[in-house]
């Protein structure tokens, strides 16, 4: 009897042991935030806060951008824009390993729509889709060598076909459109 306990016992610690150091973050209601999280975790990276007057400049760019019309102005019409930028830090580790890891936290309520991995140039682009009433949530996450991006922005309907026309290149441009201030 007293061998069965023990045997529970270790297989219990054993269990728990696991569970406490794995490396997936389960997205749960912020999956913006488990995403940075994630990312942090896996690379052991930290990612740059975006100061006040950044955010402040993000506006005045999302008016300009407005004005100026083309692919600008509806880049500009997203509604919430969150962003974390990974500067000047290494991003070494399993790209697959990542991103079964990132498909099994974000898959119960995001739709995966683009994932490439480039093992030549260190590059994973990831886009994500969620419905959000009228609208439409999309996260990009890129990850290259030295820098990694995250940025999640609402579309309407119509910005959201334009992006099913060219996902890679509307992802992208999403990110530059987020990161103009990093940029300049």
């Amino acid at each position: 009897m007293k061998a069965i306990a023990t045997t529970i016992l270790v297989v219990t610690m054993v269990f728990t042991g696991i569970l406490t150091t794995a490396n997936v973050v389960h997205a749960k209601g912020d999956d913006f935030n488990s995403v940075v999280k994630m990312i942090e975790q896996f690379y052991r990276v930290k990612h740059v806060g975006v100061p006040f007057l950044a955010k402040a400049g993000m506006k005045v760019a999302t008016t300009a951008a407005r004005i100026k019309g083309g692919e600008a102005k509806r880049i500009a019409e997203a509604g919430s824009v969150k962003l974390a930028v990974f500067e000047d830090q290494d991003f070494n580790g399993d790209f697959t390993k990542f991103r079964s890891s990132l498909n099994e936290a974000l898959n119960v309520t995001w739709m995966p729509l683009v994932q490439t991995l480039s093992a030549k140039d260190e590059e994973q682009v990831y886009i994500f889709l969620k419905d959000a009433g009228d609208k439409f949530n999309v996260l990009v996450i890129t990850i290259e060598q030295r820098d990694a991006t995250v940025v999640q922005v609402t579309l309407s309907p119509k910005n959201l076909a334009l992006l099913l026309k060219d996902p890679e290149g509307t992802g992208k441009a999403i990110t530059q459109e987020a990161t103009i201030n990093d940029q300049e």
